[in-house]
């Protein structure tokens, strides 16, 4: 790694000020995405690639033998709060969870580092480090090395590596119709992060912020060994419907969600003041061709369906008779909050809000 400049000044301001966007609201817009990536070449040549980018999904996999398969994936985003340790946390938390939303055990991580080392004093981006380290080491994985560049604004986020057997690997494109749709977090990460940042964040809604974004989504290495789980993604930066959409787009189904899912404490009151990101406008306009909302759906609740979640939590498309288990199984792994918000069905790949 790059060494960083010990004449680096101490910094008179946020962290967060250094950046354009923040945590997963970084994010390219999905459409734009697309655009991209449109055209690039197939990889359906290589047998042993389990998952590529065909549907979108948290991370690619790789079959190593008949009892191992890699994960890979990679994740990094600007400061969503000032606090170095915290983003840390934060930044580490979301990057291991695309190895849990493929039903795997992280094992190895690298740390991406990009620095502005003339406006951040060595003291701030160790702390940066060690709160990524923090996670990892909690999770049972090392931090193995990395890359570190200077860059204009403060970039931070982990190469991260799992194992889990090929018969159980989980992906967003195997939902079946009448599957029922959990959510393992609340949604409001977006709209919470917006309020820190125009200074209308109370102190209970800025520790609820942390502990949604810094809660391991470890519970997914266990959905695979759960009979009736079918398919499995994270929430993060398009939103519950963007990835619900994926869902249905890899999976060749529609999905009806409900336009109630749970929220983060505050987030309602802040929704309905106008409290909203900018990467919640860009994904509607998106994919919000693809979606039926309601009616009398006020903006606000679209909102907070089109919310860039920052180290969200887990979409599980499960069987009817099974959803009872893998609710109770995920609340007794601490996520209290979990609940169905919607089923998989029989149509074109959209959704239905009601």
């Amino acid at each position: 790694m790059t060494a960083i400049s010990p004449e680096a000044s101490q910094e008179p301001f946020r962290l967060t000020s250094l950046a354009h966007g923040g945590g997963c609201g970084c994010k390219l817009a999905p459409a734009v995405l697309q655009s991209i990536l449109k055209g690039m070449p197939a990889t359906a040549a290589f047998s042993d690639l389990m998952v590529g980018t065909a549907t979108s999904d948290d991370a690619a996999v790789w079959r190593l033998n008949d009892s191992q398969a890699l994960v890979a994936t990679t994740d990094f985003f600007m400061p969503v709060v000032d606090d170095p340790f915290d983003f840390g946390r934060i930044a580490a938390t979301n990057a291991l969870s695309d190895v849990y939303a493929m039903g795997g055990t992280p094992i190895l991580a690298l740390a991406i580092v990009g620095m502005p080392i003339d406006r951040l004093a060595p003291e701030t981006i160790r702390a940066i480090l060690e709160g990524g380290a923090s996670v990892c080491a909690a999770a049972g994985v090392p931090v193995a090395g990395g890359h570190s560049i200077d860059s204009v604004e403060p970039i931070y986020g982990l190469v991260a590596l799992g194992l889990v057997h090929p018969d159980k690997v989980l992906t967003n494109r195997t939902a079946q119709a009448g599957d029922v749709l959990i959510l393992t977090k609340p949604l409001g990460v977006g709209v919470l992060s917006a309020a820190f940042k125009q200074e209308r964040l109370d102190a209970a809604g800025y520790a609820a912020f942390i502990a949604s974004t810094t809660q391991l989504n470890a519970v997914g290495r266990e959905l695979g060994e759960v009979g009736g789980v079918h398919a499995l993604t994270d929430v993060t930066g398009f939103g519950l419907l963007g990835h619900a959409l994926e869902m249905c787009r890899g999976s060749g189904l529609g999905a009806e969600l409900t336009a109630e899912p749970p929220l983060l404490a505050g987030v309602e009151a802040l929704a309905r003041a106008g409290v909203r990101t900018g990467a919640s406008t860009r994904n509607w306009a998106s994919y919000g061709d693809s979606v039926e909302l309601a009616a009398d759906l006020p903006d606000w609740k679209r909102d907070l369906l089109t919310d860039p979640q920052t180290s969200g939590g887990l979409l599980i498309a499960v069987s009817p008779d099974a959803a009872d288990n893998v609710l109770a199984l995920v609340r007794g792994r601490g996520f209290s909050a979990a609940a169905a918000v919607g089923r998989m069905v029989a149509g074109p790949a959209q959704v239905r809000v009601s």
